[in-house]
């Protein structure tokens, strides 16, 4: 995301508006006592290869919420210099969801029933506009075809809002077009949208690790313009292996009970 945004996340380690996300996870293997569900949003594509390298590494399937955002390179995070990084990633196994095409941001529901939202890239950036359900659905659907476009495989029938910020209206649009919000739990919000001079890592890391649970979803980003110390180069390692040390595994939302469904025909 863009300068400007982080203080939306100082307030998320106690949003009441996501759905419960910390369900017990499904069996898990003998030497598993717990499983922790790893997600990454797009953002400034900053941490993205380093972090792609580190779940290779650990050998661990996260699913990854795209949308097509502007990144530290000039271009756009669904932009056919990003195909190589996303058929990688789909080769090594991880899951998609769509986070909108435009990372549209939730404004309020109207009593018609229809979305008034704010688009943060794309033509309409910054404008307050007023969406049917229709159109609601078509902007996650934008992902989907642009992510087909650029590997030929297509998005797990999952979405997530920007933001976190849901409505009843919102939701409604989305479970219509096949599409199930996947939030995170409290102690999976990682905080890498924080300002790094009151939320230092070693603060972020030790709440994880600390807080973390069975069936918790994790939600990182690939990249963050405000922050200036970087969440991921410093914080992702010990994570992994913190909890690899107390036991956990590591699996994408395709084994998560409340999400384990087959993708969109």
């Amino acid at each position: 995301m863009k300068p400007g945004k982080s203080a939306v996340f100082a307030t998320l380690f106690s949003l009441a508006a996501l759905p419960a996300v910390s369900t017990a996870a499904a069996p898990a293997p003998a030497n598993c006592k717990a499983t922790v569900y790893l997600s990454f949003d797009t953002g400034s594509q900053s941490q993205a290869g380093l972090i792609a390298d580190t779940l290779r590494r650990h050998r661990i399937k996260a699913t990854f919420f795209l949308a097509n955002e502007k990144t530290v390179n000039g271009d756009y995070s669904l932009d056919q210099t990003w195909a190589p990084y996303w058929k990688q990633l789909v080769q090594d196994g991880h899951a998609f969801g769509t986070h909108t095409f435009d990372h549209v941001y939730l404004s309020r529901d109207l009593p018609d029933g229809r979305i008034e939202v704010k688009p943060q890239f794309g033509a309409q950036a910054g404008k307050k506009l007023v969406w049917t359900a229709q159109q609601y659905c078509d902007e996650l659907r934008r992902v989907d075809q642009r992510f087909t476009q650029l590997t030929g495989s297509k998005l797990d029938p999952y979405w997530r809002a920007p933001g976190g910020k849901l409505s009843p209206n919102l939701q409604k649009a989305a479970l219509a077009c096949g599409y199930a919000h996947a939030g995170w739990a409290p102690a999976g919000f990682s905080g890498d949208e924080l300002p790094s001079e009151s939320w230092s890592n070693p603060a972020l890391l030790k709440r994880a690790l600390d807080g973390l649970k069975d069936g918790d979803i994790f939600m990182a980003h690939l990249g963050i313009w405000s922050r200036k110390t970087p969440w991921a180069p410093e914080n992702l390692e010990p994570l992994l292996t913190g909890l690899e040390q107390k036991g956990f595994c590591f699996a994408s939302l395709r084994e998560h009970p409340l999400y384990s469904v087959k993708k969109h025909p």
